[in-house]
């Protein structure tokens, strides 16, 4: 066993602060987003399928989301599947595409989609403080079996500790900004 490498939690705690933003893409916040769609799945040809595999989704206005579906045959799926994504969507049929018009939200929606979004950030919180005991452990080990010595390991660990606040303050910005856009009016 060599030396602990730490970049290895450094990207480990950058995965949960970039999933967090894809979980904040999928809330709704009365603007149209292409993000807003992509999580759902389709039952599609006898399986699931996401609905990017069967459709184009752009944007057109700021309230309106387009869903050019490709196949004839799938457009009642993938409406039937926007209309069941708990969203509170629903899509008006033109042929193969679809008009999602995005209607604005209601104030206890938003403070409903505002504790949603304070509890996806409280998960990756948790995410980046759990890297950080895996670190810990490794670095404990480490200097248990000589690999480094103790003063290298008190450096390490504050290292680490270093990335966990750098992290978590990332994750509390994305979190402000995210209520500051639901909250809008």
């Amino acid at each position: 066993m060599s030396k602990p490498d730490l970049n290895k939690y450094k990207d480990r705690m950058d995965k949960s602060v970039t999933a967090l933003k894809d979980d904040f893409g999928g809330l709704r916040t009365g603007r149209a987003s292409a993000g807003l769609l992509e999580g759902i799945t389709v039952d599609a040809y006898g399986s699931a399928m996401s609905i990017l595999s069967c459709a184009a989704i752009s944007v057109p206005e700021p309230r309106m989301i387009s869903v050019n579906v490709w196949d004839k045959g799938l457009v009642v799926s993938v409406e039937k599947a926007i209309r069941n994504s708990g969203l509170g969507l629903n899509p008006v049929t033109d042929g193969q595409t679809l008009r999602v018009p995005i209607p604005p939200l209601t104030e206890e929606r938003r403070k409903e989609l505002a504790k949603i979004a304070g509890k996806y950030a409280e998960e990756k919180r948790v995410a980046v403080r759990n890297v950080r005991r895996d670190a810990n452990d490794e670095l404990k080990k480490a200097e248990k079996d000589s690999l480094i010595s103790e003063d290298e390991q008190k450096k390490m660990t504050t290292e680490v500790q270093k990335f966990t606040d750098e992290a978590i303050k990332r994750i509390d910005e994305m979190l402000k900004v995210k209520e500051a856009e639901i909250m809008q009016v």
